[in-house]
């Protein structure tokens, strides 16, 4: 039996980047004999606080926490057949656990990144933190890695940069526990969707006038699922909070999903999740044709594209009025999700790592 030590910024089950890149091949792992254990940097009360606008001297004491978890955690990482790190063992300050490892315990690590992380990111609740964030680091972490795994072409050529062993695995949709439900397309009110957090709900500023047309044309519905409460002046907007319990059922009550995006170096590292959410459940999606959403997307097979308001007027129009090409896309979109972006379809690449 091999023991595996995953390393990653937040708590189990709490980030969609966490949850969808690793989490859901843990079981998997233990019923290949693998004794596996999870390591997060910041705690729950840390994570609580992460978010909340202020509250300066709880994330300080919370990092400070953090970072004495992680001091305590080298003593085992030395037992371990294999270390798998996500994204980065400290959030903030250079990368001293990782150089511990490869450099002082002369341990071989996974590094782990599905975003283009080594860009300055972040939210206005964690300003005064980003100085500290030192995104420099990721190359040099990338560089001491064994193996480096990455989410889309566009990550793994910024990996190659710092170190030539780079496997691509997209991240993925469990479409046999979790994405289960195929949304049920409906004729009177259609419902236009959109899932995200505050940090990125921004992307929807370009198109609102078009749904502002949209509503006084059609009997629609636009529903946001997030994690705060959106401003926009629409009459048909229906605000649902996020909750990791009913994100499914949440989702599948959408007939289009959208995914807009502005073309910028950052989006271009994004893997195209929300758009394979939607497609998992039946959802026809229209995404933005930047970074990995060009590899996911056939045009008028399995999803759309859209660029500009007008572009995203005529295909929302299309698909208002249209039931059977909703229906007709969003099976062929959730095929495409369970052939190339399934767990089922990338577990024998994920499971390589560890042999």
């Amino acid at each position: 039996m091999s023991k595996i030590i995953f390393i990653a910024p937040y708590p189990f089950q709490r980030a969609p980047s966490q949850r969808f890149r690793f989490e859901q091949y843990i079981d998997t792992l233990r019923k290949e004999g693998h004794e596996v254990e999870i390591h997060s940097f910041l705690d729950e009360k840390g994570w609580n606080t992460l978010y909340k606008e202020g509250s300066f001297i709880k994330k300080g004491f919370s990092m400070l926490r953090s970072f004495g978890k992680r001091i305590l955690l080298m003593p085992r990482i030395k037992k371990a057949n294999h270390v798998f790190i996500h994204r980065e063992a400290s959030m903030i300050g250079p990368p001293i656990f990782e150089w511990f490892i490869a450099k002082v315990l002369r341990k071989k690590y996974i590094y782990d990144f599905d975003d283009a992380i080594w860009l300055p990111n972040y939210s206005e609740s964690n300003a005064k933190f980003q100085r500290l964030k030192n995104y420099s680091k990721v190359k040099k972490i990338i560089k001491w890695a064994d193996t480096v795994v990455v989410g889309n072409e566009y990550l793994s050529d910024y990996a190659k940069q710092f170190n030539q062993s780079v496997t691509i695995i997209p991240t993925t949709i469990d479409t046999l526990n979790l994405h289960t439900t195929n949304t049920k397309q409906q004729k009177d009110k259609v419902v236009i969707g959109w899932t995200g957090t505050h940090t990125t709900m921004n992307y929807l500023d370009s198109i609102i006038p078009v749904i502002q047309q949209l509503e006084k044309e059609y009997p629609i519905e636009f529903r946001i699922i997030s994690n705060q409460c959106p401003e926009y002046k629409l009459n048909s907007l229906v605000y649902v909070p996020w909750k990791k319990e009913t994100e499914i059922e949440d989702l599948s009550k959408i007939n289009i999903g959208l995914m807009p995006m502005e073309d910028t170096i950052w989006t271009k590292g994004k893997c195209g999740f929300k758009g394979l959410q939607y497609m998992a459940l039946q959802i026809p999606a229209i995404m933005s044709p930047v970074g990995m959403n060009n590899d996911i997307i056939e045009p008028e097979i399995n999803g759309f594209f859209a660029a500009k308001k007008d572009q995203w007027y005529g295909v929302l129009k299309r698909l208002i009025v249209d039931i059977e090409l909703r229906e007709r896309i969003g099976v062929q979109g959730q095929k495409t999700v369970i052939d190339k972006y399934s767990v089922e379809a990338n577990t024998p690449a994920y499971l390589k790592l560890f042999r």
